[in-house]
């Protein structure tokens, strides 16, 4: 990859801040790719006392740009390079794809109403509702593709020394342990990454949620995302428990031909999740783009290590 376009940042480097139901993000626009991000670099932004601040960091580039995006140049001019908090690359996050999607409208890089975003799980469909009578914001709906439904035999999750409880496995382009329980206070602290057993069912690690229902189709959960921690919001784990929900009700679109939406309330926020016949997820809730500014040249350095 080209790096020249920041080796020796002394303008500094442009950045914006957004979140999705409080899942926030920095976003560092870089259209060529030039753009050097170590993981020490990236956990450096995202802390949120000597950094930015981020459960996630969402780097702006032409697909054409980057090769792992180039295959999919032709379906979607923009490739969202997602690292979460701690550095590491993460095929996809849910809420970061309609924040993406916002920033790329606010600043006339694509236009409100249906467009294209690559990710490393794919090319996601996105949809950026105009602004209500008021001005506010409309909701961003983003097709999330299709779960798929690993075998969850023997799969558990046990925080703090409490029993086991049975998880469901769901995959959303990235791994989930999705568990069912009486209380949110159940998932603990979350600090730490809850006991996910065993180890072989998720090799690469495990975003994990806890839910508890609210009323018919309506759950609420607290998540602990790989990588990040506890977080308000996590797009792809709203939509594992959206399934995990549906299949322990009943509900199986691709088998009865009928489309099912729950509510899933996150601690930030609320989405509106529905599975459709042919196995499409779709994911609506609100997207905001609040600030910009610049890093310091001098600090980018610093993170970069640079001499």
């Amino acid at each position: 990859m080209n790096h020249a376009q920041h080796d020796d940042p002394d303008g500094g480097v442009p950045f914006l801040k957004g979140h999705g139901t409080e899942n926030d993000f920095v976003i560092l626009p870089d259209h060529e790719g030039r753009l050097d991000l170590p993981a020490a670099l990236v956990a450096r932004l995202c802390d949120r006392r000597a950094g930015i601040g981020g459960d996630g960091l969402l780097r702006v580039v032409r697909s054409a740009a980057h090769p792992e995006a180039a295959p999919m140049a032709d379906r979607a001019e923009w490739f969202m390079d997602y690292r979460n908090a701690d550095g590491s690359v993460a095929e996809m996050c849910g809420n970061g794809v309609r924040v993406f999607a916002r920033h790329l409208v606010d600043e006339g890089l694509a236009e409100s109403g249906d467009l294209a975003v690559a990710t490393r799980a794919g090319v996601r469909r996105v949809h950026v509702a105009g602004p209500g009578p008021d001005g506010t914001p409309g909701d961003v709906t983003v097709d999330m593709g299709r779960a798929v439904l690993p075998d969850s035999t023997g799969v558990e999750v046990s925080v703090d020394g409490r029993a086991p409880r049975p998880a469901r496995n769901v995959n959303m382009g990235n791994p989930h342990a999705v568990v069912f329980v009486d209380g949110l206070d159940e998932a603990g602290d979350l600090f730490r990454p809850p006991l996910v057993t065993p180890p072989a069912a998720y090799p690469d690690g495990v975003n994990v949620e806890f839910v508890v229902d609210r009323g018919p189709r309506h759950v609420a959960l607290r998540v602990h995302e790989r990588g990040s921690g506890e977080t308000r919001s996590c797009g792809t784990g709203a939509c594992a428990v959206m399934v995990a929900a549906a299949r322990r009700d009943g509900h199986d679109p691709a088998a009865d031909g009928v489309p099912v939406t729950y509510t899933v309330d996150v601690p930030g926020g609320r989405l509106v999740i529905t599975e459709h016949p042919d196995g499409r997820i779709t994911m609506a809730g609100p997207a905001v783009v609040l600030a910009r500014g610049t890093i310091d040249a001098g600090w980018w350095r610093a993170g970069a290590g640079a001499h």
